[in-house]
């Protein structure tokens, strides 16, 4: 399995020499570091192995000064070979170093201890034991400690070997369907446009692929690869490569920038974590507190929020969220590490838990639920972020960069949580799920709303889609509304007859003095026929006002028994069929048009009634206005 090994060290330890006497590549390509003496910039060799395969190797730089571009070269790293100089043992970066493998989840690694012909062998074994005694505790506690001399090279063959009896006992666990590398350099190639290098951290990529350059969204394709300084058709994961992009400028990439499939990432402002405060770390951690986050080969500022306390002690760990200044693109269990603003140093770390975050209140319920990231997997981890997501659900690609999870391991989540009615997936189109308990939820929202509604509304049968739509499903994504409102049929909880929604057992009943009022309003507009009574002439002898009659109005109109022609004005149906009945039968004798004089004849209307007339028949589409005239408008059927 391809594997990739990172240096790490205090500055002038000898890293860069150290990789030179092992593969005869010369890490240290600027002008400035062949004059200073000193790595700057991250270098890249390949070690080939006894007995086969090739290693990647990523020099880092020791110089305080650089540690960001050390985390920027250690974060896709498979081991460390942590370098100690035998003549002056641990130093402060020798440390430094060390915690930010531990904070970037590295738990492989040796140790070199250079420089050991310039010690006596009494003060090596010295140094020796101090080394041990100080690994011990750390992930490389127990790892071999080898003594080397890039210039004598004493130690080289036992070191090679070493390292490849590491690197046939690993075999990382990484994913095989999302391709991801974090860009480490940029450069251009006469000939062949702009490169960028990196460690691909899962998938593989052949040339000819579409690609996203992420957070920033530009689309470019794969003109073509190389790998340890060779051209290849196809790159698998753990492996240095170059790739040559096509369509872009050096100016367009950034370091830190991710190559990875369309549609496979979500760029986000927040991020849940689970963050460590290094027990080093000379103070705590405060909320709000703005720090240098280092994620992949990204560095970019950030503030902390912890949303449970106001501040995270040394050695302390707790779930908090970042908030950034521009978007990060991460999957869950990504590491990331913290370095404080002022003094630059590295004060903690941890792994990414919900790369979709939205902002959290702090000590709100949404805490507790953000917490269970923290201990979830599986079925647990995907059931917390359909909870966390809420109403706008999430997408199958979202839950794949959210879990972590192969896309069989994760569709055969999703059918098992379905089944037990824990997930639902309510746009079958672009696949996205909404939790079971955040569906019931709604489910019982509007139950809870129809209920309050006929109670308001006691005369009216129920509401029709568009009304539901507009008012308790307004908020929700549309696929979603539609989804519950079957579901909610489907489940009994909402009855539906014809086009009207209302709860099982509603029916419109009326008291004995409002049936009363109904029978006389429908009464006197039957009997006014084409020349209806007016408003008040029908609500004044009853002793009531049109707000106390308007839901016995409504109702009428409901049943289709009653027709609004415009405030204040109703016909009896009946009649309003006549006037509709006579006005096309005279266009039906070969009429093209009506003029204002063939109205009163045509509908034996006054003017109070004929205008108001035409016109709710031009709304109703009977009708259409072309200057002062009528036409009958084409009507289907």
């Amino acid at each position: 399995m391809p594997l990739i090994m990172g240096t790490a060290g205090h500055i002038d330890h000898g890293k860069t020499s150290l990789v030179k006497a092992l593969t005869g590549i010369d890490c240290d390509r600027l002008a400035e570091e062949k004059r200073r003496g000193i790595t700057i910039e991250l270098g890249f060799a390949f070690l080939d192995l006894p007995g086969g395969g090739r290693l990647g190797i990523v020099d880092v730089p020791g110089h305080e000064r650089f540690v960001k571009n050390m985390v920027a070269g250690a974060a896709g790293i498979d081991f460390v070979l942590l370098v100690i100089a035998a003549d002056e043992g641990i130093m402060p970066q020798t440390r430094e170093h060390l915690e930010i493998c531990t904070l970037l989840g590295i738990r492989f690694g040796l140790v070199a201890l250079t420089k050991v012909d310039m010690v006596e062998p009494d003060w090596l074994e010295m140094v020796r034991e101090e080394v041990r005694a100080y690994l011990e505790p750390t992930f490389l506690g127990g790892s071999p400690i080898l003594p080397v001399s890039a210039i004598s090279g004493q130690g080289l063959d036992e070191l090679r070997a070493a390292i490849g009896t590491l690197a046939r006992e690993l075999a990382p666990k990484r994913r095989s369907d999302l391709f991801r590398l974090p860009v480490d350099r940029i450069f251009t190639m006469k000939g062949y446009g702009t490169v960028v290098t990196g460690a691909s951290i899962s998938g593989k990529l052949a040339v000819g692929d579409d690609l996203i350059v992420y957070p920033k969204g530009l689309a470019t394709k794969v003109r073509n690869l190389e790998s340890h300084g060779a051209d290849v058709r196809e790159a698998a994961a753990g492996v240095r490569t170059a790739v040559n992009l096509h369509g872009l400028e050096v100016s367009d990439l950034e370091r830190g920038d991710v190559l990875a499939r369309p549609g496979t990432l979500f760029p986000s402002l927040a991020w849940d974590l689970e963050l460590t405060c290094l027990s080093s770390a000379p103070r705590s951690l405060k909320h709000r507190k703005q720090v240098h986050f280092h994620h992949g080969a990204r560095e970019t500022m950030a503030r902390i929020y912890f949303l449970d306390r106001e501040e995270l002690r040394p050695g302390e760990t707790a779930v908090c969220q970042a908030r950034f200044e521009e978007p990060l693109a991460g999957v869950f269990g990504d590491r990331v590490v913290l370095r404080s603003f002022s003094p630059l140093r590295t004060i903690a770390g941890g792994r990414l838990l919900n790369p979709l975050g939205r902002r959290i209140k702090r000590f709100s319920p949404q805490v507790d639920k953000q917490a269970v990231l923290a201990q979830g997997q599986g079925e647990d981890l995907v059931r917390a972020h359909l909870d966390l997501a809420g109403t706008g659900g999430l997408t199958f690609a979202m839950l794949a960069v959210a879990s972590d999870l192969e896309s069989k391991a994760l569709d055969k989540v999703l059918a098992d949580l379905g089944g037990r009615q824990e997930a639902f997936q309510f746009d079958r189109e672009v696949r996205t799920y909404v939790g079971g308990g955040v569906a019931a939820s709604l489910l019982e929202s509007l139950r809870s709303f129809l209920e309050a509604f006929h109670r308001k509304e006691p005369m009216r049968p129920g509401l029709s889609r568009g009304e539901l739509v507009s008012t308790w499903g307004r908020d929700l994504p549309p696929k979603l509304f539609h989804f519950l409102l079957e579901r909610a049929v489907r489940q009994a909880v909402v009855t539906l007859e014809g086009e009207v929604y209302h709860l099982p057992g509603h029916k419109v009943s009326l008291a004995s003095d409002t049936a009363k009022l109904r029978e006389s309003v429908l009464a006197a507009y039957e009997a006014g026929g084409v020349t209806p009574p007016n408003l008040k002439d029908v609500l004044d002898p009853l002793g009531v006002s049109f707000k106390e009659a308007a839901p016995v109005f409504k109702m009428l109109q409901d049943e289709g028994k009653l027709v609004k022609i415009k405030d204040e004005m109703y016909f009896a149906a009946g009649a309003a069929r006549q006037l509709v009945d006579k006005l096309t039968d005279w266009f039906r004798q070969g009429r093209e048009e009506m003029e204002p004089s063939d109205i009163r004849e045509v509908l034996g209307l006054s003017r109070k009634y004929s205008i108001p007339v035409l016109e709710w028949m031009d709304k109703e589409k009977i009708t259409v206005r072309v200057g002062d005239k009528r036409r009958l408008r084409k009507r289907e059927g």
